[in-house]
């Protein structure tokens, strides 16, 4: 058992990583991006495939939702942006096997997604409490990565089949099926950013 001394070092730790990861030069900042997208693609291989849909459920969200919080501005974003470009190279990171395949536009959102974390938190102080992370959080989880890889989930079921699926079915293929597990990586995710940012002073104004 933890006790308050050993819990408010703990929180003082991750306060120091905060402002160590703000201040890292542009080499070292390059670097942690590169790791922050070795490890979405680590997490693309622990996957569950599901017979009514050609897109599973991975642990990449997790990641992508932290690499905002860990690299903040710019920076979370490049290192989705360094995932994508490793894929599309053939390093056989994606869950779905190409960008141009079933769960391409999921990968488009896993970018906007960084950028828009990234920005929000460095950028707004009362974006840092709890519920207000929360809500970045399940906005660019459900929406900013969810709206592209429906969009094109559509447009591939339309190459293959012809015609494109009711929007029911498109939900019951890219967006219901992925709710449970997401609320949970966004809440670990929110409860780690939560931890991790200190609320009273911004040093990047």
């Amino acid at each position: 058992m933890y006790n308050v001394k050993e819990l408010n070092d703990f929180k003082k730790t991750l306060k120091v990583f905060f402002y160590w990861s703000r201040g890292l030069t542009v080499g070292k900042k390059i670097v942690f991006a590169t790791g922050i997208a070795c490890l979405t693609g680590l997490s693309a291989h622990f996957k569950v495939p599901l017979p009514w849909t050609p897109v599973p459920i991975t642990l990449q969200t997790f990641f992508v939702l932290i690499a905002g919080v860990l690299l903040g501005r710019n920076w979370g974003g490049v290192s989705q942006i360094i995932y994508v470009a490793a894929g599309m190279l053939g390093f056989g990171c994606f869950a779905g096997g190409s960008i141009f395949g079933p769960t391409g536009g999921y990968l488009i959102g896993f970018v906007l997604s960084a950028f828009f974390l990234g920005y929000a938190i460095d950028k707004y102080l009362h974006s840092r409490e709890f519920l207000s992370i929360l809500s970045l959080m399940s906005f660019a989880g459900f929406f900013l990565i969810y709206i592209p890889g429906l969009i094109q989930l559509g447009f591939y079921l339309y190459l293959v089949k012809g015609a494109f699926p009711g929007f029911a079915a498109l939900l019951s293929m890219g967006f219901f099926p992925f709710i449970p597990g997401d609320l949970i990586k966004i809440t670990l995710a929110t409860a780690f950013a939560a931890a991790i940012l200190p609320k009273n002073e911004n040093p990047l104004d």
